[in-house]
């Protein structure tokens, strides 16, 4: 339509926030389904945030706060990262928004000139190369394959540097694969930053808490400190803290970048919701003891996806380190017939076909930068994780 804006055309809905739509729609109309499209945790949030959030709506804190959020939840986001990351950020370094995907966009939106490139390193979140796209940047992926555990290799990452390049957008545990770098993998890819000190690190750590297998995670600029004047130090509470729906990102970074994209805030949104806020600062200042509690029922989770999936015909799907997905390849059920007749040429047959047949929304691959596969989040009941899987096992064995 010749009214709307071109660059529209840059950008394409969410594959996951689709699916999720498409499953609520047939459990309206009436059909069975289990929905495994969404990163949302099933648990509810703590009853001690919810507490704070009613607190302060009796207190009458429900008025505008400053753009980039209250000064009590700089504090705790600071002591955050402080105690869990040593990264030391005054709260004139600290941005709070509306959900991590806006603090990222805000960065984006003040730093990208036409031109500019940024390194994604694929299988991706679908919303970076889009947000990139719509910055008016350039989004460069890096193919990390199952056999280098979808993982930047810093040859690949050297290879892909460019005069252009302007960030690397750096996601570990990553969405959709729950791969994270261990030290000397993360090590690897800073020696390589290092050598181009015209690159800056977006490092998203939104599941830096849902590591599993003793796994110690290190956020970027914590593992490599002469980086830390180049990156911006991402994460949130919607995960770990299960307030998905609160809406609360935050960010720490270099002063001038943090204030540009309190601009951009101020002529956008303005202020993440003030209750919410106050939730946030009793989510992290608060006891931390569920987060244990709720990996190791994630960790049974994902390794009953594991062990099923790959049992499934056609499928082989790795272990992850972290994060709530996982992301197996269905190469092998390309090129078959579904028991509807149709043959499966992507793996966006494979997932409209396992719908279809057995009620089972996954989100297929390509979006996320590498096919043919599927993404699982196994953050729902785990008796519906193991119904899910026994339904894709019938699935694949009824392909010919």
């Amino acid at each position: 339509m010749a009214f709307l804006a071109d660059s529209l055309k840059r950008i394409k809905p969410s594959a996951t926030i689709a699916v999720t739509d498409k499953a609520r729609a047939l459990k309206a109309a009436g059909r069975d389904v289990i929905g495994l499209g969404a990163g949302e945790p099933d648990f509810d949030t703590p009853d001690n945030i919810k507490e704070a959030a009613i607190k302060a709506i009796r207190a009458g804190k429900t008025k505008y706060t400053n753009v980039d959020g209250i000064a009590e939840l700089k504090a705790a986001i600071a002591a955050k990262f402080k105690r869990e990351n040593n990264l030391d950020y005054k709260p004139s370094q600290i941005s709070v928004g509306t959900g991590g995907k806006q603090v990222l966009y805000n960065a984006l939106m003040v730093t990208l000139n036409p031109g500019d490139e940024v390194i994604i390193p694929a299988p991706y979140w679908v919303s970076y190369p889009e947000m990139v796209a719509l910055a008016g940047g350039e989004p460069v992926a890096v193919v990390c394959p199952a056999s280098s555990g979808f993982k930047l290799r810093p040859e690949d990452l050297e290879k892909a540097i460019t005069p252009r390049t302007k960030w690397i957008i750096f996601n570990s545990p990553s969405n959709p694969t729950g791969a994270a770098y261990n030290r000397a993998e993360l090590k690897a890819v800073t020696d390589v930053l290092l050598r181009h000190p015209h690159v800056w690190v977006m490092a998203d750590d939104m599941y830096e808490h849902l590591v599993y297998d003793d796994f110690e995670f290190f956020s970027t600029a914590q593992l490599e400190p002469k980086l830390y004047e180049r990156t911006l130090t991402v994460n949130g509470v919607s995960k770990a803290y299960c307030m998905t729906g609160w809406r609360i990102g935050y960010a720490g970074g270099p002063e001038f970048l943090i204030k540009a994209m309190a601009a951009i805030q101020s002529q956008s949104t303005s202020n993440p919701t003030a209750v919410a806020q106050w939730a946030s600062v009793e989510a992290l200042d608060g006891p931390q003891d569920f987060i244990a509690k709720h990996n190791k029922i994630f960790k049974e989770r994902r390794d009953l996806c594991v062990s099923m999936l790959n049992q499934a015909n056609g499928l082989k799907c790795p272990k992850p380190e972290g994060a709530f997905y996982v992301y197996p390849s269905c190469a092998g059920a390309i090129g078959k017939i579904a028991p509807s007749g149709k043959v499966l040429v992507t793996d966006e047959d494979f997932v409209t076909e396992l719908l279809e047949a057995e009620g089972v929304a996954v989100v297929q691959g390509t979006p996320f930068g590498m096919g043919p596969a599927f993404r699982i989040s196994y953050a729902v009941k785990t008796e519906d994780v193991e119904e899910a899987c026994r339904r894709i096992q019938r699935f694949c064995g009824n392909l010919r």
